[in-house]
């Protein structure tokens, strides 16, 4: 058996007033959860270290930077990385990327149980809009304020399993689940920032919102025989409801655990990797069943051309 005690590090809300120390003090609490509970990885969400801050318009690069990390680990953050090393537990963090070229990304990193940066992932699919839209209950600025991935779907091998990493929109594109799924990914780790309420369709709601969230991250988990665990940051930020919605999905589909709340919650399973062997070699064995030559479309073309 190839077991890693995963604990899903949910976090509630990041308040625009809060500070770099006061949020990691939070998610160190959460690891010494964790480490009490037998675990030796967490997941910790999208956004981790602030507010959503694409929810607010800035034309000021200066005052947007802030919001951004320069390095990692830094200063504010050192604290959860000293405490991980010193638990054994490896850690995956979402946050705001400032690279030293100047380059901005919506970021996820995982380290090895000795906090050592492992593995770096950049958002792909940025939702929202790049300008002020008056038509939106609420902005959702991510197109303006990070560049698109440049990392593509990379895995790493860890904890005797083959891991992956994605972030918040990325787990609606059963894309990039497949590219990682033909590298044999065993544990798909992703962090989201998802609003309660559709920004343009205010009939949508919360439980639409979960659904949708977790239908994604189940169907992924069942086609490409992968675990999958997905963490949120929830609740009211600055009068702005973000879901929660977390859990835990085994490589059937089935989820084996599920938040409550919306506040700082931590979600324990003990994941077997071997669980992934049978899909990978029967339903979902690639080499036997897949039929490239009529898959072009899928990388040849991004939107949708009708037939005369």
């Amino acid at each position: 058996m190839r077991q890693i005690v995963i604990g899903a590090a949910q976090m509630g809300p990041n308040q625009k007033s809060d500070s770099r120390e006061v949020i990691v003090a939070r998610m160190v609490a959460l690891l010494e959860q964790a480490a009490a509970k037998g675990c030796t990885l967490v997941v910790f969400p999208e956004l981790a270290l602030t507010t959503f801050f694409p929810r607010w318009y800035m034309d000021d690069q200066a005052e947007v930077d802030t919001w951004f990390e320069d390095e990692m680990p830094n200063e504010a953050t050192r604290p959860l990385f000293d405490r991980a090393r010193e638990l054994g537990i490896a850690i995956s963090i979402g946050y705001a990327e400032k690279t030293p070229d100047g380059h901005h990304f919506n970021t996820q990193i995982l380290t090895d149980r000795q906090a050592k940066i492992i593995g770096k992932y950049r958002k792909t699919h940025l939702p929202g809009h790049s300008d002020y839209d008056h038509d939106r209950a609420f902005q959702h600025l991510e197109k303006r304020y990070f560049e698109p991935g440049d990392t593509g779907f990379p895995v790493w091998r860890t904890q005797d399993a083959i891991v992956g990493m994605l972030i918040c929109n990325d787990r609606r594109w059963p894309e990039a689940y497949r590219v990682m799924g033909l590298q044999g990914v065993e544990l798909v780790v992703l962090g989201y920032n998802t609003p309660s309420v559709n920004s343009q369709m205010g009939s949508e709601g919360l439980e639409q919102r979960l659904y949708h969230s977790e239908l994604s991250m189940t169907a992924a988990a069942y086609q490409n025989a992968t675990w999958v665990v997905g963490v949120a940051k929830a609740g009211d930020e600055d009068g702005h409801p973000l879901m929660g919605g977390s859990i835990i999905v085994d490589p059937n589909g089935y989820v084996v655990a599920r938040a409550e709340t919306e506040g700082d919650e931590l979600l324990v399973h003990a994941c077997d990797m071997d669980l992934c062997n049978f899909g990978k070699e029967t339903i979902f064995d690639f080499e036997r069943h897949r039929r490239i030559e009529h898959y072009g479309l899928i990388t040849s073309q991004t939107g949708v051309v009708r037939p005369a």
